[in-house]
């Protein structure tokens, strides 16, 4: 495929607002997992939030959007200048020649949660629940187009856990088509008693932080996040997009197939796109749940291809598991790795599964990083790699 030039890029999680939060964190070894106190804190679990976003409504002429995701959506775009990034390139191209590729898994479903706490004697929801501004999954879309003034294509990706991974190979095919000539990928994922709650029944949240591949690990910690990165055919940035890979399991609505036969594919398919041999990746980001099934089948897929040459590292003890944020967060960690020479560690992890054979990084180190390879494995088999190059 045809590189693809990053010409910008954001990040906000439970680390803070901004790529230089996250980096100094990576560096430093910080995670930014507290136990929960979201909502009523009734489980007994460790959370990846983000402070503030209960005192920085939507407001103005957006301000029927205002919802906890769209909160995190605003206070996203507002970080590292990628406001005034976009600006520049809807100057450069025109305002319908600008994508906007989003991923979400549960957009602001947590308004529609409220709303049904609120109902009132007969049963009647709140007068103003707006399930078109709020739990509507292209609601954080539309609002993040609108927020930036754009109109070109507009698109929600929502595959659980890989959706703001697909949302590149998505602006890859718009841009060499012609659709558009840039576009705004990532995704926005919030805090909300859907997740937290449905996790917690299937058995997977840790009630200590996340702890990827060890060989004690507990489970999950769920996180949210919201990413942001401008793709563009023409122009240069740190990074590019130089493959990516797609596949279904089609094998287990929440349990991913053993040999990691899904995950294996994906990642064929992203060295094929970027011309590139197993031996050309200087690190790779896992996606790494620290769930017994996934950490496993990952580790198989990786030894089949990689044999246990590459680095590999989850960063979800850090920022938690993001959900359909992951992939753009995980992606920056990556540009992060490639523009600054570091890998970072597999956070709280102390001692790595014995059968598992992949390289597992457990303290951060510097290295010369020319190219990293980014996966992010959804429900139900959803599966997408991502290679990017310095």
């Amino acid at each position: 495929m045809r590189p693809l030039a990053i010409t910008a890029y954001t990040a906000t999680t439970a680390l803070g607002r901004g790529v230089r939060a996250m980096l100094d964190a990576l560096r430093r070894g910080a995670g930014g997992l507290k136990p929960n106190d979201f909502d009523r804190g009734e489980l007994r679990a460790y959370l990846g939030r983000v402070a503030g976003l209960e005192n920085e409504p939507v407001t103005g002429t957006l301000a029927e959007f205002d919802c906890r995701n769209n909160r995190l959506a605003q206070i996203g775009l507002a970080q590292d200048g990628f406001r005034e990034a976009v600006a520049k390139a809807r100057a450069k191209y025109g305002a319908n020649r600008v994508a906007v590729l989003l991923g979400t898994s549960t957009s602001g479903i947590l308004q529609t949660e409220l709303a049904y706490r609120a109902r009132d004697a007969q049963g009647a929801l709140p007068k103003d629940f707006d399930y078109r501004h709020g739990q509507n999954l292209f609601s954080m879309t539309d609002f993040v187009r609108r927020s930036l003034g754009l109109a070109g294509p507009a698109m929600t990706i929502s595959t659980a856990c890989s959706s703001s991974a697909k949302v590149f190979a998505s602006a890859s095919r718009y841009l060499e088509s012609g659709v558009a000539d840039a576009a705004v990928v990532g995704g926005v994922d919030s805090l909300c008693l859907t997740t937290l709650h449905g996790f917690t029944s299937l058995q997977l949240v840790s009630d200590e932080p996340c702890r990827p591949f060890d060989a004690a690990r507990r489970g999950m910690s769920i996180g949210e996040a919201a990413g942001y990165a401008l793709v563009e055919k023409t122009g240069t940035g740190p990074v590019s997009l130089v493959g990516y890979g797609e596949s279904s399991d089609a094998y287990h609505m929440s349990t991913p197939q053993p040999e990691g036969e899904g995950a294996l594919a994906a990642m064929r398919q992203a060295l094929e796109r970027a011309g590139l041999e197993p031996g050309a990746i200087d690190y790779v980001n896992a996606h790494g749940t620290a769930t017994p099934a996934n950490d496993r089948a990952e580790d198989r897929a990786l030894v089949r291809l990689f044999g246990n040459k590459a680095p590999v590292s989850s960063t979800k003890g850090f920022t938690g598991h993001t959900l359909g944020a992951a992939g753009i967060v995980e992606a920056i960690v990556c540009f992060l790795s490639l523009e600054h020479g570091i890998i970072p560690a597999t956070l709280n992890s102390r001692s790595v599964e014995p059968g598992l054979e992949s390289q597992i990084v457990l303290e951060t180190r510097s290295a010369h990083v020319r190219c990293a390879l980014s996966n992010s494995f959804g429900f139900g088999g959803s599966n997408c790699s991502l290679v990017f190059a310095a």
